[in-house]
């Protein structure tokens, strides 16, 4: 009995310290479980030249926010899915994330066309998300937890071609008649939905306004149909393939109106710059988002494009990040900064902190307003000019990608008409 007593009563001792221990934090704590970040990009497929870059630009939002201490003391772990750029794939992925990998928050996908397709499951959960790169994605469900990372502010559609048909306007002669064509895809759509406006604004006729099917593949025959309308502009809104397919065919064609371009997601990639090299002269991109000029050196801009070009090196993608990275980084700063201010997980909570905050990001300020869209727009128009090589050092010089548009952040003067590019 005695001997029993003692061990009962030496048990009883011991829970008693174990539990003094714990209460006093004696034991080191187990590692915080990781705050998940779920989110798609297209990493092969049309997208795959700007996917990559956005996935790095996120590894060092990521790693970054880790070094700091993480997210609300927990560290952040990124999941996410290869879309293929295949917006029939997105439904499907985002359920994966928030059913079966059970991530805690969301970001993406980034494109028009996979943005519309993935708030077919984001919304009814009503879940929080920053789609990244989308235009007028949230335009037609006006879906109140979907934010947007591009700066076309709240006239998206319009703003997308806004500066293109301003330059267009102050041109003299003024060209009369314009043509419009895309891809019959969410982007596409949206981008000539947009420009028929403006196109219209500024009085121009508009002697062709077709879709074509987005997965030709040859664009000849539609830029050879253009071409019959005898067109004084040329619009069109392409994805990183067709942006190719178009400049290769209106080369071969000898399309030359007065002026030519529109959205051209291609001409955002340095791979494919160098590809297409003095074809690009003369063209003019309405969808430029971010050029390294001074008026664009945002606090914090630099340093993440450094270390960018530094992990970029040996992956196969663009070695600049110019237009992608920022984006990709600064929604990553955005959900950062809306998690720790509004103290929570919870995503009705932290949407409801980004409709009421802004934003301190590596592109600037950002408010959100009317469908997640940014208050105030901050595009740029590009025009290519005097390329002669296909080089990497070509595609960079500043001197040869101008900002024409608008007139504060201007580094020099539109040449026109487009023949006159092309010399």
């Amino acid at each position: 009995m005695r001997a029993r007593e003692f061990l009962c009563r030496g048990i009883r001792a011991l829970i008693s310290s174990v539990a003094i221990v714990l209460c006093l934090g004696l034991f080191p704590a187990r590692a915080a479980d990781p705050i998940k970040v779920g989110f798609s990009l297209g990493l092969t497929g049309a997208n795959a030249p700007n996917g990559g870059q956005l996935l790095l630009a996120l590894e060092i939002w990521r790693d970054e926010v880790n070094a700091k201490g993480g997210l609300l003391g927990r560290p952040v772990e990124l999941v996410y899915y290869d879309d293929q750029t295949n917006p029939s794939n997105e439904a499907n992925i985002y359920t994966k994330l928030v059913s079966i990998d059970k991530v805690d928050l969301l970001l993406g996908p980034y494109g028009t066309n996979q943005i519309a397709a993935a708030l077919a499951a984001i919304a009814p959960r009503n879940l929080t998300t920053i789609g990244i790169l989308g235009t007028a994605a949230n335009s037609e469900i006006h879906y109140k937890n979907y934010f947007s990372m591009i700066p076309l502010g709240p006239t998206p559609k319009r703003e997308f071609s806004r500066g293109f048909f301003a330059l267009v306007s102050e041109q003299k002669p003024k060209p009369k008649t314009v043509a419009l064509l895309g891809a019959d895809a969410e982007f596409g759509k949206n981008a000539i939905e947009g420009a028929r406006e403006n196109a219209k604004a500024a009085g121009l006729e508009i002697v062709y306004d077709k879709l074509y099917p987005p997965d030709l593949a040859d664009l000849g025959p539609v830029v050879q149909a253009v071409k019959a309308t005898n067109p004084d502009v040329v619009f069109i809104g392409a994805y990183p393939p067709d942006t190719v397919k178009f400049v290769n065919s209106a080369s071969e064609k000898e399309l030359v109106p007065k002026i030519m371009g529109g959205d051209m997601i291609g001409l955002l990639a340095t791979p494919l710059k160098i590809r297409m090299g003095p074809l690009m002269n003369g063209y003019i991109n309405n969808a430029e988002v971010f050029v390294p000029i001074p008026t664009f050196d945002f606090p914090g801009v630099k340093d993440l494009l450094a270390k960018y070009r530094e992990r970029a090196k040996g992956k196969g993608i663009d070695p600049f990040g110019y237009n992608f990275a920022p984006y990709g980084y600064g929604a990553g700063q955005v959900l950062a900064a809306a998690v720790e201010g509004s103290k929570s997980l919870d995503h009705g909570k932290i949407a409801d902190y980004m409709r009421t905050h802004e934003f301190n990001t590596v592109v600037g300020k950002i408010r959100f307003g009317k469908d997640g869209e940014w208050t105030t727009p901050r595009m740029l128009v590009t025009q290519w000019q005097g390329l002669k090589e296909r080089e990497l050092s070509e595609v960079t010089d500043p001197k040869k990608w101008v900002v024409v548009w608008p007139p504060e952040h201007r580094t020099g003067k539109l040449i026109f008409p487009f023949i006159d590019a092309r010399k």
